[in-house]
């Protein structure tokens, strides 16, 4: 039997209002999806990433890590509002079916971010393809993408991406109290 393939939504942006920093992925996978939390996957590189930069280790409870985050002026968000995809693979995403995110107001409404990481390359991609040109120019947002902190990206290791991450967000977050 063939199930039909069903649209799948993202989850509303972690945020607050000092946010300075967005760092955007491309849509959430099963395991996250499933758990309603951003990166559950176990192997997904992210929250052990976050461990090592601001103390928001996976052994932390879901909401302390996002407190963290919050500290630190970190926002976290998607850049598809929804699409159709099989799994969990980016490369599995039926383009037909893309909508993004309203990134023109959340922009408005969080003035302070200036720097967008992109947690890979299908992230950037979409971004560049369905929301850049909206924004209005001239904006001072600063782009990098960084490796994609996804167990699929197995082409660098985790010692690699962290350097990578530790490297881009070193100057642009705030460490919290820890």
């Amino acid at each position: 039997m063939i199930f039909p393939l069903s649209q799948i939504q993202c989850f509303p942006p972690i945020e607050s209002p000092g946010s300075t920093v967005l760092i955007l992925g491309s849509m959430p996978g099963r395991a996250s999806l499933q758990a309603g939390q951003y990166y559950a996957h176990p192997r997904n590189a992210f929250w052990p990433i976050m461990g090592e930069l601001l103390g928001a280790a996976p052994s932390l409870p879901y909401e302390a890590r996002i407190k963290l985050l919050q500290s630190a002026g970190i926002a976290l968000w998607d850049v598809l509002a929804s699409c159709v995809r099989d799994g969990s693979l980016d490369a599995s995403i039926v383009e037909s079916t893309v909508s993004a995110n309203d990134f023109k107001a959340f922009f408005l409404s969080h003035p302070a971010i200036t720097d967008v990481f992109f947690n890979g390359a299908t992230a950037e991609k979409y971004f560049q393809k369905y929301v850049r040109h909206l924004l209005e120019p001239p904006n001072a947002l600063r782009f990098e993408r960084l490796p994609s902190s996804s167990p699929a990206h197995a082409s660098k290791t985790y010692q690699q991406k962290l350097t990578a991450w530790q490297a881009a967000l070193a100057l642009v977050i705030v460490p919290p109290n820890c």
